[in-house]
């Protein structure tokens, strides 16, 4: 047994050593190149690995790098700030992201994925942002076509609860209020010089609705499509910070301290009826908006029946989840410099500060304006017509706890969850609106 294992090994041996020659003895054009590499002197080697780094990259900008465009015909050649000190100042940017997610807790959820993006984005070389980079490849896979704001309106339907605006029907219309920063966004954006079109699109920002702004940006203005991507979802995770001074500015102590009624008891049929409802008036008069309404109506509808409990969690948590990473990134991947520090973009973002403001501001004031009319008894506390911006549920947290700052046993956060809720379907028909214009 071992002669015949030996006699094996030996012909095995043979056959490697014959082919080896037989390559070896007729590739003799392969001995150059080996050449080359070998006369390179240490300190060659060293100076071409040092041509492949970021520190090479930042401190010696180059006429010829192009941008990472996600489609290859956009790319253009960086300028020289936007490759050192642009991508410094980004860094910047996605550090203090970071520190207002994890320090502050500012919608750790979307500012975490989207800071995070934009570091990747700015890595010089590594072309991660381009048509088949990492950040490219999820910007084009459900970005570009729209595809995750769907996915995301689907979740959010799965997690809302209709209940606070069935119990109080007339939140509806601090909801619709605060669609005013949508077309007033409009009117601003047109005065600076934009197209119809293309400011319809950016005024969507005005309601503080991302998947909503990536889907009509998508229809209407492809091309700004990047820039309205990242302006509606850093005002949606700046909710905390931008909402209160305009609350506080607008409002007395007296009325921040206004508690109102119980909400009374909702049967679970209206429960269950309703988006079928808002699904069919949409059909009816709105078929444009069906996309946006159809996914938020199908997650709610399943969360409602009870019979697929199975489906309504996955869309609640690990669907929802999954899609948020990915969107934050795509998200994310337009904050490189190229693509965030040019006059465009930075005029969008300024329009959206503003409609996110004057959104803010409307449903506060529309609060009050009823107020007017209101017995003593069924006042309604302004606070809560700040939620009608629909960044649910960031902005009916945000006015309980404005609330609770004044009075600790004033809970404010199911009355403020039925405009906020009524302002996510409210952004969603102005878009219809906008893509039926057009």
């Amino acid at each position: 047994m071992n002669k015949k294992l030996m006699a094996s090994m030996l012909i095995i041996f043979f056959a490697i050593f014959s082919v080896n020659s037989f390559a070896a003895g007729s590739a003799p054009a392969e001995a150059p190149e080996k050449q080359e590499y070998e006369s390179k002197s240490l300190g060659q080697l060293l100076e071409s690995f040092y041509h492949t780094t970021g520190v090479y990259a930042f401190t010696n900008p180059s006429d010829k790098v192009m941008t990472d465009e996600a489609h290859a015909e956009d790319a253009r050649p960086m300028t020289h700030f936007e490759q050192t000190w642009g991508r410094l100042i980004m860094f910047a940017v996605c550090l203090i992201l970071f520190y207002l997610a994890i320090a502050k807790g500012f919608e750790p959820l979307l500012l975490m994925p989207i800071a995070f993006g934009g570091i990747l984005a700015n890595i010089p070389l590594a072309g991660i942002g381009g048509e088949t980079g990492m950040l490219g490849i999820i910007y084009n896979m459900g970005i570009a076509n729209g595809f995750f704001p769907l996915l995301i309106f689907m979740g959010v339907g799965a997690m809302t609860d209709f209940t606070p605006l069935l119990a109080n029907p007339k939140s509806a219309i601090l909801g619709a209020a605060a669609q005013f920063g949508i077309f007033g966004s409009l009117v601003g954006a047109v005065a600076i010089g934009f197209s119809l079109q293309d400011a319809s699109a950016i005024s969507i920002i005005g309601g503080a609705d991302g998947p909503t702004s990536i889907f009509i940006a998508n229809a209407l203005a492809p091309h700004l499509l990047g820039a309205i991507a990242v302006a509606a979802y850093s005002y949606m995770a700046l909710v905390p910070v931008i909402q209160p001074p305009i609350m506080k500015a607008l409002t007395t102590e007296a009325e921040r301290k206004i508690k109102m009624p119980k909400l009374r008891k909702v049967n679970r049929i209206e429960n269950l009826i309703l988006p079928i409802v808002i699904l069919f008036l949409a059909i009816l008069f709105l078929p444009e908006s069906t996309p946006l309404i159809g996914a938020f109506c199908l997650g709610n509808f399943f969360k409602q029946s009870g019979a697929v409990e199975r489906l309504s969690d996955t869309m609640q948590n690990s669907l929802i989840n999954i899609v948020t990473i990915f969107l934050g990134l795509g998200v994310g991947s337009k904050l490189a410099a190229d693509k965030f520090l040019v006059v465009e973009t930075l005029g969008i973002m300024a329009i959206g500060l503003i409609a996110f403001a004057a959104g803010t501001a409307a449903g506060v004031i529309m609060a009050k304006i009823m107020n007017k009319f209101a017995d003593e008894d069924s006042k309604i506390n302004p606070l809560i017509g700040a939620a009608g911006v629909s960044a649910v549920p960031m902005a009916a947290r945000v006015v309980s706890k404005v609330g609770q700052d004044y009075d600790k046993s004033n809970v404010l956060l199911m009355h403020a969850m039925g405009p906020n809720v009524a302002g996510v379907i409210g952004s969603a028909v102005a878009a219809g609106v906008l893509l039926s214009i057009f």
